[in-house]
């Protein structure tokens, strides 16, 4: 078996699809990510933040993930000009910003102009799916943009994490769509 033969082999423990019912017209495979407690699909994005990439959509700019933030962490303010849609798998988080806390099995919607900042202080870790469907506006103190995340730079970032971790920059290939 050759190097990439073995890496694509190594791909079936984190992420299945058969092939498309129309693949000669170019439709991509479905995409199902696999359950895997292997620490090398987690890209620290700040310090106690992670985040596991599940499926990039280049034609809306959306993408889906989980967000992992150990006790103390803190993703930086930011802001969404396209709604946001989250789903807490485990622990609790808040936004600093607002009173609720997300418990583990809430659902959290975020519509579109949200500022807030995620932090995770009451439990040793929170897991949250979210459905982001566009960019995310990173801003200072005075509301200014500092940074804007979209699929393009997290695709980068997702490249580097892989070869860096042994998986290699193109394992980042089998999630976009």
């Amino acid at each position: 078996m050759n190097e990439i033969d073995a890496r694509l082999d190594a791909f079936k423990d984190f992420i299945a699809a058969d092939p498309p019912v129309y693949g000669s017209l170019g439709m991509r495979p479905e995409l199902v990510g696999l359950p895997s407690d292997d620490e090398r699909l987690w890209a620290e994005i700040e310090p106690n933040v992670f985040s596991r990439p599940l499926m990039f959509d280049m034609t809306t700019g959306s993408h889906c993930e989980i967000l992992k933030v150990r006790k103390g962490g803190i993703l930086s303010k930011h802001r969404h000009p396209t709604p946001v849609h989250g789903f807490v798998l485990k622990g609790q988080w808040h936004y600093l910003e607002h009173s609720w806390v997300a418990r583990e099995g809430a659902y959290v919607f975020e519509p579109p102009g949200e500022e807030h900042t995620l932090t995770c202080t009451d439990c040793d870790e929170m897991q949250t799916f979210f459905f982001v469907n566009g960019p995310v506006l990173y801003v200072d103190d005075d509301n200014n943009v500092t940074y804007v995340e979209d699929n393009l730079g997290l695709i980068r970032v997702f490249r580097e994490h892989f070869e860096k971790v042994g998986l290699g920059a193109d394992f980042v290939d089998r999630l976009i769509r």
